[in-house]
């Protein structure tokens, strides 16, 4: 098992396309680009965690979620309503998680934020919300799609990363 992260699929939102110029002609392209590399870089077995605004409506949701490889939780976005952060896809769903991964603490929120909690102890704050266009902090990483290809991304380049910022 694989530790992942990703965030602002918001699959079925054609607003996404325009607003962050998305290289997809279509909602219908994004998504089945979106699903492609989501399932070839995730194996069922695979924990992803989702840092927030998964999907346009409740209908995308709904189709796009059982499709996807991997055991899913959910860290609410700004964009999550009730009724798709209820799916029983998730095998969890919060605004805020903090894990314990390589020794490391990992401060998960869909937002970025200016401090958190052991900033100065070397954890790492994974957001999304900000579309790969926000300058990180030290030990900031947006593990949002369109900073990562369109793909999540494997804990080891999230630390990889970290670590590339005087860690």
């Amino acid at each position: 098992m694989a530790l992942f992260f990703t965030g602002d699929t918001h699959f079925g939102d054609h607003r996404t396309i325009n607003i962050h110029h998305r290289p997809f002609p279509s909602v219908p392209d994004m998504d089945a680009a979106l699903i492609e590399r989501w399932n070839g870089t995730i194996d069922p077995d695979d924990e992803v965690w989702h840092l927030g605004d998964f999907a346009r409506t409740l209908a995308h949701a709904e189709r796009v979620l059982p499709g996807l490889n991997g055991r899913k939780h959910l860290v609410r976005g700004n964009n999550d309503p009730d009724p798709v952060t209820a799916l029983s896809g998730w095998e969890s769903v919060q605004d805020y998680a903090e894990l314990e991964a390589e020794g490391r603490r990992l401060v998960l929120c869909h937002y970025p934020f200016r401090s958190w909690r052991d900033q100065h102890r070397k954890a790492i704050n994974l957001h999304g919300h900000s579309h790969g266009r926000l300058k990180p902090m030290l030990r900031q990483i947006d593990v949002g799609v369109d900073a990562w290809d369109f793909r999540p991304v494997p804990l080891e380049q999230v630390l990889e990363r970290a670590g590339r910022a005087r860690a």
